[in-house]
C-alpha cells in the first residue's frame, strides 16, 4: 500500500469510527430514555418468572459489542463490502427528529401496550382472511404490527434503538457469506431472493455492494413493501412480490441465492418447515440460503439470559422455540446442508447449501 493509499485508509478509520460512535451515542440515549418510558419487564404485584440460565455476563456482552465493530471495519478494510450508506451520508436533522420524536410517542403506546397484554389490537375478521393468523399480532408491542406505513416508517430506528445502533453492522456480517456464494460468476447472472425484505434495508445492503444482482424483494406486508419501494427505489433489475414466505409462487429452482433475515425466530414451528422447505424449493441446485437472525441458547452462554428474558419484555412468541432450534436439522429435513457461519453480537449468520 503506498503512502497516499494508507493517508486515504486512515481517514476512512478515523471517519468510520467517529461515525459509529455518534450513531452508538444517539440509539443509546433513546434505548436509556425508552427503557425508562416502558418500565420494568414484570408488572407491580406480578412475581417474575423463574430463570433457566445464569444471569447475564455485561463483560461478555461489551466485548462481544466491541468485536462486531471491529470486524466490520476489517470487512470494509479489506474491500469485502464498501462503507456502508447510513455512514457515507449525512444525517438530516430534521429526520433525526421526527424518527426520535416518534419513537418516545410510541414508546409510552409500548409500554400501555405491553402492561395490558395488548397484542392483538390489530387482529379482526377482514385481515383473518388474507393474512394467517401468526403475522396478525402486535409484535413488540409496535403500533399498528406490520400493518401501517407508520409501522414501516419506524421500524428501523426501534431495531437500531434495540442494538444501540448495533443492528445494521449485525446484519452487514452476512455479506462475506453472500460474497463466498457469487465467488468468481459475475452478479448480473444471478438471481436473488431476499425473502420478507421488511423495510428493505438489508436488500438495499446487498445491492450496493452487487448492483448487477437480479433481485427480488418479497414481503407480506403492503406497507413494509411501500418502505421498501422508496428505500430501493435507485436500483434497477429489481421486483417486488407481496406473498406469504411459507407460499411465495415463485417458480421452481429460479434462484442462485436467498436472503431470510430476522424471519424464522417470528415464525410458528410448524410454519418455519414450510418456510425451509419453500427456500430448498426455490433455490437452484448449487444455491445458497444465508439465514440471519437471533443468536440461540449456547452460541454466547453468558448472554443466555439476555435470550430468556428478550420474550418476556416483548411480544415475542415463538423466540424462545427459536433459540432451542437445531439449525443444522432443520434445514437438513428440508435437503439444505448447512456451511459457514458467523456470529456477531447479537446476531448469527449461517449460509446453507442446496445440493
Amino acid at each position: 500500500m503506498s503512502l497516499a493509499e494508507a493517508a486515504v485508509m486512515g481517514a476512512q478509520r478515523a471517519w468510520y469510527g467517529a461515525a459509529q460512535l455518534a450513531r452508538i451515542a444517539w440509539y443509546t440515549g433513546h434505548y436509556v430514555a425508552g427503557r425508562r418510558t416502558m418500565g420494568p419487564l414484570t408488572r407491580p404485584g406480578e412475581a417474575p418468572p423463574p430463570e433457566e440460565f445464569p444471569g447475564l455476563d455485561r463483560a461478555r456482552l461489551r466485548a462481544a459489542f466491541r468485536q462486531l465493530f471491529r470486524d466490520d471495519w476489517r470487512n470494509i478494510e479489506e474491500g469485502v463490502y464498501r462503507m456502508p450508506i447510513e455512514l457515507r451520508r449525512p444525517p438530516s436533522p430534521s429526520r433525526l427528529a421526527r424518527q426520535s420524536r416518534d419513537y418516545f410517542e410510541d414508546a409510552e403506546k409500548i409500554a400501555r401496550r405491553r402492561h395490558a397484554h395488548g397484542h392483538s389490537e390489530i387482529l379482526s375478521d377482514a385481515l383473518s382472511e388474507k393474512y394467517p393468523r401468526y403475522f396478525l399480532q402486535n409484535f413488540h408491542y409496535q403500533s399498528d404490527g406490520w400493518m401501517s406505513a407508520a409501522s414501516a416508517e419506524r421500524y428501523g430506528m426501534q431495531v437500531e434503538t434495540l442494538f444501540t445502533g448495533a443492528g445494521a453492522a449485525m446484519r452487514r456480517q452476512a455479506l462475506p457469506l453472500i460474497a463466498r456464494a457469487i465467488g468468481a460468476r459475475d452478479p448480473a447472472s444471478l438471481h436473488y431472493l431476499d425473502l420478507a425484505c421488511g423495510d428493505g434495508s438489508f436488500t438495499q445492503s446487498v445491492l450496493d455492494n452487487w448492483p448487477g444482482l437480479d433481485a427480488t424483494a418479497l414481503d407480506l406486508s403492503p406497507a413494509y413493501l411501500g418502505k421498501a419501494r422508496a428505500t430501493l427505489g435507485g436500483f434497477r433489475n429489481l421486483r417486488f412480490a407481496e406473498a406469504k414466505a411459507e407460499a411465495t409462487g415463485l417458480a421452481d429452482a429460479s434462484f442462485d441465492i436467498v436472503t431470510a433475515v430476522y424471519l424464522f425466530h417470528e415464525l410458528p414451528p410448524k410454519i418455519r418447515e414450510d418456510v425451509a422447505a419453500e427456500i430448498a424449493r426455490l433455490l437452484k441446485p448449487g444455491g445458497a440460503l444465508v439465514l440471519v437472525d437471533t443468536i440461540q441458547y449456547g452460541d454466547e452462554p453468558g448472554l443466555n439470559a439476555l435470550l430468556e428474558a428478550f420474550p418476556r419484555g416483548f411480544h415475542e412468541p415463538y423466540y424462545d422455540s427459536y433459540c432451542r432450534l437445531d439449525l443444522p436439522a432443520h434445514f437438513a429435513a428440508a435437503g439444505l446442508e448447512k456451511g459457514e457461519e458467523k456470529v456477531a453480537f447479537l446476531t448469527k449468520a449461517t449460509a446453507f447449501r442446496k445440493p
